[in-house]
């Protein structure tokens, strides 16, 4: 497979950032039930298409991440969190994910921040072994956080110095 190409969104990707959250979405690392129709939509006042990096391969959107800072407060400002990654899954283990992790802390480098951080989901081991090899360590474990699909799963915060 081709390197993936990263840019930032448009407004145009909306449709079909939208449909590869839906396709994605599991337990494995959703928090939330299955979104059911009618759908929002995707870019909204909080998270717009240059809060989102997209990777293509070969012209087709095969996935995304989001980063946004963790909190509206000023003494928090020079820390970005990534608050989403898609993947399609015809293309996961292909260095997608990988790609976009290492252009999000780029582009939290660019946008002068001094860390980044992330949550995942203590059972999502593919997404922490992807974050680990990039330099995220774990900060923190909030035990037992969320109950998805019948078990209680940890929450697992992650950080790395930029």
């Amino acid at each position: 497979m081709p390197e993936p190409y990263i840019r930032v969104a448009v407004p145009d990707d909306e449709e079909v950032l939208a449909l590869l959250d839906r396709a994605t979405w599991s337990y494995l690392h959703a928090v939330r039930p299955r979104d059911q129709p009618p759908y929002e939509p995707f870019f909204n006042e909080r998270f717009g298409p240059h809060d989102h990096l997209v990777a293509e391969v070969g012209g087709r959107v095969v996935g995304y991440v989001r980063l946004g800072y963790p909190t509206p407060l000023a003494s928090n400002a020079h820390v970005r969190q990534i608050q989403g990654l898609a993947v399609a899954a015809e293309v996961r283990g292909q260095g997608v994910g990988r790609a976009l992790v290492r252009a999000v802390v780029a582009q939290a480098r660019r946008q002068g921040a001094l860390r980044i951080t992330l949550r995942v989901l203590g059972h999502n081991t593919p997404a922490r072994k992807l974050y680990e090899s990039e330099g995220f360590v774990v900060e923190g474990i909030q035990p037992g956080e969320f109950h998805l699909d019948g078990e209680y799963v940890d929450d697992v915060l992650m950080g790395r110095s930029l």
